[in-house]
C-alpha cells in the first residue's frame, strides 16, 4: 500500500519524493475505506436490493475516498507552505518584485489604458492621481504633454523597446503647499509576444520635482550671471573709453614739460618727476588699452581686420620696437627668422600685440645678462611663432592661473615686477580668434619658451567666423603635465618647443 500511495504521489507532484504526513494520512483513509467498501453496498444491498445496492454502495465508497484523499493532501501542503513562508518572507513567491522598485508602476494595454498598478510609492502617487485602473493615463496627463505621451507610445508600437519622457500630471486636489502639476519621469518599456508584437507597456513613474527646482534654479543663476557678464563688459568698456581722454592729456603735456617748449625746468629732479609722470602715464594707458581689448573678445566684438602681409617684416618691427627696452635692462634680444618665411593671411595688428606682449614678459622676467630669442617657421600650412628667454622661469603648480585676466604669479622672484596680469590673456583671446592654438613650457629657474600657432592662411578665423565668439579668459586643453625628474611644466593645446 505504501508504494503505491508513494508512486501516485510522486507522479501527481512531478517526481517530488512524498512527504511523510501525507503517506500516514492516506494510510489510515485508506484503511477506513476497506471497512466502508464492505459496510455501504452491504447496507444499500438490505435496503434496495443486491442488484441496485451492490454498485452504488461500491461506487459511493470510492467516490469519498477519492474526495476526501484529495481534500487531506490539499490542506496538508497548505499548512507546510503557511508553515515555510512564516519562516522565511523571501521565499513568498506571490509578491510582485516591482513593490521593491521606486516609483509607480503601470501596465498599459497597447491603447494606453491602465491595466494595473504596484511599486514602492504606489500609495503616494495614487493619492492624488484620479482613479486609474481601465482609464486611458492620458487623462491624468496635462494637455500640453498628451501629444508627447502619445508620441512615446506610438514609437513603441512601432518597434522602440524602451522610451523615457517627462511630463506633468494634473493634481485633482491642490494641497497648501502644492502646485497645479506634479512632474514626473515615465520610463516606458515595451513588452512584446514571441512575435515581437507589442502586447503591453510597462511604465514605471519617478516624482521629479526636486529636479525641476534645481533646473529653475540653475536657470536663475544662469541669468544673473549672463547680465553680470554683459554688466562687467559695458563697465570696462565705457571705463577705459573715459579714462582714455585724460590719459591722452596728461601724456601730452608731460611731453611738453619734458620737452621744455614753454620754459626751462629748473632742476633735475623736475626733469625726473616728468619723466616718471610719463612713464605711468603710457603704462596705465596700455593698461586701459588691453582692458577695452579684452571686454570686446569677452562679448564677440573684437573685430579682425585679415589682410596678407610679410611675415618677417613684422617680427622684425616689433624686435626693434623692444630692443631699447631689453638694453636698457642689460637683457640681449635677438631673432631667428629664416629666409622665405614669406606671407601670412591674419590680422597685423593682433599679431603686433601677441608678440609684443610675450617678448616684453620675457625681458621683465629676465635678469640682467639674460637673454630673449624670437623665432619663427612654417610648418605645412601653419605659422608658428616662438619667444623663449632664460629667465626665472615658472613653477609647475603656478601654470594652471596663468592667462586668467588681472592675475599674476606671485613669488620672490616678480613680486618687485609691475603689470596687471592682462597681457597672456589677451595673448590667449586673440590666439583663439585666429584658431590657433598657444603652449607654454618652462623650467623653475632656467627659463620659459612660448609658443603660437596660427593657420597661415587665416582658415582658422574663416571657420570660427559664424558668432565670432570665444571662450574667455580662453583655457588649454590639456591639463598641466610635470616631469618629476627634470623638473619641466607644460601647457599647451598641440605646439611643440624648446627651452633656449
Amino acid at each position: 500500500m505504501d508504494a503505491a500511495l508513494t508512486h501516485v504521489l510522486s507522479s501527481e507532484a512531478g517526481a517530488r519524493v512524498a512527504d511523510a504526513a501525507e503517506l500516514r494520512i492516506l494510510r489510515r483513509l485508506t484503511a477506513g475505506f476497506l471497512a466502508g467498501l464492505l459496510l455501504l453496498p452491504a447496507g444499500l444491498s438490505a435496503l434496495i436490493g443486491a442488484a441496485a445496492g451492490l454498485p452504488i454502495g461500491v461506487s459511493l465508497a470510492v467516490s469519498l475516498y477519492l474526495i476526501t484523499a484529495v481534500a487531506l493532501v490539499a490542506g496538508t501542503r497548505f499548512g507546510a507552505r503557511l508553515a515555510s513562508r512564516a519562516a522565511d518572507p523571501q521565499a513568498d513567491n506571490s509578491v510582485d518584485p516591482w513593490d521593491y522598485c521606486p516609483g509607480l508602476f503601470l501596465t498599459l494595454d497597447t491603447t494606453g489604458v491602465v491595466r494595473g498598478s504596484g511599486g514602492r510609492d504606489r500609495d503616494m502617487f495614487l493619492s492624488f492621481l484620479r482613479e486609474p485602473l481601465s482609464r486611458p493615463f492620458v487623462e491624468q496627463v496635462h494637455v500640453s504633454d498628451r501629444i508627447a505621451f502619445a508620441r512615446a507610445l506610438d514609437d513603441l508600437r512601432l518597434g522602440a523597446d524602451v522610451v523615457v519622457i517627462d511630463v506633468r500630471l494634473d493634481r485633482p486636489v491642490l494641497g497648501l503647499d502644492q502646485t497645479q502639476f506634479l512632474n514626473v519621469r515615465l520610463d516606458m518599456t515595451a513588452m512584446r509576444n514571441a512575435a515581437g508584437e507589442l502586447v503591453a507597456v510597462r511604465a514605471q513613474m519617478l516624482d521629479i520635482e526636486g529636479e525641476m527646482k534645481m533646473r529653475d534654479a540653475v536657470r536663475v543663476k544662469e541669468h544673473e550671471a549672463h547680465a553680470a557678464h554683459e554688466l562687467k563688459s559695458r563697465f570696462l568698456a565705457a571705463v577705459s573709453h573715459e579714462m582714455r581722454t585724460p590719459l591722452n592729456a596728461i601724456l601730452g603735456f608731460s611731453d611738453i614739460l619734458a620737452g621744455e617748449y614753454f620754459g626751462k625746468l629748473e632742476n633735475d629732479r623736475q626733469r625726473e618727476y616728468v619723466q616718471l609722470i610719463r612713464q605711468s602715464g603710457a603704462h596705465l594707458l596700455s593698461v586701459v588699452n588691453t582692458m577695452l581689448d579684452m571686454s570686446k573678445i569677452e562679448a564677440g566684438r573684437y573685430e579682425l581686420m585679415m589682410e596678407s602681409f610679410d611675415a618677417a617684416e613684422t617680427l622684425i618691427e616689433c624686435e626693434r620696437m623692444l630692443s631699447l627696452q631689453a638694453t636698457a635692462k642689460g637683457v640681449k634680444l635677438s631673432s631667428r627668422l629664416p629666409r622665405g618665411l614669406g606671407e601670412i593671411t591674419a590680422d597685423s595688428r593682433a599679431l603686433r600685440q601677441i608678440v609684443i606682449n610675450l617678448i616684453g614678459n620675457a625681458i621683465k622676467f629676465t635678469d640682467a645678462g639674460g637673454a630673449v630669442t624670437l623665432d619663427a617657421a612654417r610648418r605645412g600650412s601653419d605659422f608658428v611663432v616662438s619667444i623663449s628667454d632664460t629667465g626665472v622661469g615658472i613653477a609647475p603648480e603656478k601654470i594652471a592661473l596663468l592667462g586668467r585676466p588681472f592675475t599674476q604669479i606671485q613669488d620672490d622672484l616678480n613680486r618687485n615686477h609691475e603689470g596687471s596680469g592682462l597681457g597672456l590673456s589677451l595673448v590667449k583671446g586673440l590666439t583663439a580668434l585666429h584658431g590657433g592654438t598657444f603652449m607654454i613650457e618652462s623650467r623653475k629657474g632656467e627659463g620659459t619658451v612660448v609658443t603660437i600657432t596660427l593657420p597661415a592662411d587665416g582658415s582658422g578665423v574663416l571657420n570660427a567666423d559664424e558668432d565670432n565668439m570665444v571662450e574667455f579668459p580662453p583655457r588649454l586643453s590639456q591639463t598641466v603635465s610635470t616631469d618629476k625628474e627634470s623638473g619641466k611644466a607644460a601647457r599647451h593645446d598641440q605646439a611643440e618647443a624648446k627651452i633656449a
